[in-house]
Formats: structure tokens, C-alpha cells, sequence
């Protein structure tokens, strides 16, 4: 079983931006982090952080024709504007979770709207690091029970 896990725009940040939101912890330990939550659940995983919208489609069109049995994806600012990320992930059709460091929902009002929400399995938000982990966990789970 293989995961892409999709980190979107600011995320390469992570320890300078905010740290009272998003921690103190820098991109390289969320990414340890990460490959770890993945080694013992059993799951390959691929990484993927992009500032660009763009290459974030791209990235998960190229998914479709790789084996990529899940996507776990923290849009990030394009949670909340990105009709073009939620269109290729409904386009490829591959079961995805999404993830936010932050609690969306207690956010300023424009940030509570996930247009990734619309086609995802689940929400995973607030959880700080510790949600990736429960995405990974709940992905497997739902890809073991669905096969």
C-alpha cells in the first residue's frame, strides 16, 4: 500500500511562521514524522510540499497513473480558494483524507470553508502533527475494509 502525502503552500515554513498556530516544530520533523507514522502502519509513502497550486494538480493527476492506493493532503491556503485541487481529486478519484495543523473550524471565518472537504473521506484538523498520523491510520483502515 502506497500514500502520497501532499503538503501545500507555507507548510517548508513550519517553525518560522506562526509558531503560536502552527508550532515550533520545523517542516524537516513533520516530515520525519510523517515517514515514521508510516513505517509502523505498514504503509510506503511519497512526499510532496508545493507553494504553487498548480504543481499540486499536477502532482495528483500523475497520481492516477502511478500506484498510489491514498492521498493524505493539507492544502493549506488553498484549502479554502482551490476549486482546481478539489477537481483533480475528484478527476482521479483516489481516496483521500485531508489534514490541517491548525483547528480550521476556530479560525478566522474565511479559513472554516475547505473546498477539500467536499470530496474527502475525512477532516482531520487541530491535531497538530499527531492528525497526519490519524489520517495515515484511518486511510489504511478504510482502503483495508474497501477492498
Amino acid at each position: 500500500m502506497k500514500f502520497l502525502v501532499i503538503n501545500g503552500p507555507n507548510l517548508n515554513m513550519l517553525g518560522i511562521r506562526e509558531p503560536d498556530i502552527y508550532g515550533k516544530q520545523d517542516f524537516a520533523s513533520l516530515q520525519e514524522y510523517i515517514r515514521t507514522q508510516c513505517t509502523d502502519a505498514g504503509v510506503e509513502c511519497e512526499l510532496f510540499q508545493h507553494n504553487h497550486e498548480g504543481s499540486i494538480v499536477d502532482r495528483i493527476q500523475q497520481a492516477y497513473f502511478e500506484d498510489i492506493d491514498g492521498i493524505v493532503i493539507n492544502p493549506a491556503a488553498y484549502t479554502h480558494t482551490s476549486v482546481a485541487i478539489l477537481d483533480a481529486l475528484k478527476a482521479v478519484a483516489i481516496p483521500t483524507v485531508e489534514v490541517h495543523l491548525s483547528a480550521i473550524e476556530k479560525r478566522e471565518a474565511f479559513r472554516q470553508f475547505s473546498y477539500v472537504s467536499l470530496t474527502a473521506l475525512k477532516t482531520i484538523a487541530g491535531k497538530g502533527f499527531a492528525g497526519y498520523g490519524e489520517a495515515i491510520r484511518y486511510l489504511k483502515a478504510y482502503l483495508e475494509e474497501n477492498a
